[in-house]
């Protein structure tokens, strides 16, 4: 059965779900038919109040490094990017093509931005942090969301973002 939870951010209510161990396994923006009844809740309690008090401070800005475990379901490829972006400090940004060399794969610029539009763990996976060369990109949550993330980081980590 597929549990999601609903989690209310800034940004509008995320689904999220973890796996048995109580490892994040998706987390993204939208709205889910899927309801949560109390026993299941009680499964992944600990990992929620961890997941709910990290994201309270990222946005307050005063956490920069999630904690929470996570366990994102993707091929090796797409998992190498991931820890990547991981990699990415708060308040900073990199673009395709410097991704893709530090995966030492220079010439997977594209095949980096797939990962990055496939990362099923939203903000925690911080693929917001992924520009072009030439400006912002794209972002699967939207690049108004996208904007407002790097502007929230830049505010707290004392860095500017040229628009």
């Amino acid at each position: 059965m597929l549990i999601v939870y609903i989690i209310n951010t800034p940004l509008g209510d995320a689904n999220v779900i973890f796996d048995t161990d109580g490892a994040l396994t998706y987390f993204t923006l939208g709205t889910s038919e899927h309801n949560v009844s109390d026993p299941e809740i009680g499964m992944h309690s600990r990992a929620l109040r961890v997941l709910r008090r990290e994201l309270d401070a990222y946005f307050a800005g005063t956490l920069q490094e999630f904690t929470v475990p996570i366990a994102p379901l993707g091929t090796v490829f797409q998992r190498c990017v991931w820890s990547a972006l991981r990699r990415i400090p708060y308040g900073s940004t990199c673009t395709y093509g410097e991704l893709a060399r530090q995966i030492n794969n220079p010439g997977a610029m594209r095949a980096v931005g797939g990962a990055n539009g496939a990362n099923p763990i939203w903000l925690i996976v911080p693929c917001h942090r992924v520009v072009r060369g030439d400006g912002l990109g794209g972002y699967a949550g939207g690049v108004d969301r996208k904007a407002w993330l790097l502007h929230h980081e830049a505010t707290f980590a004392r860095v500017t973002f040229p628009s």
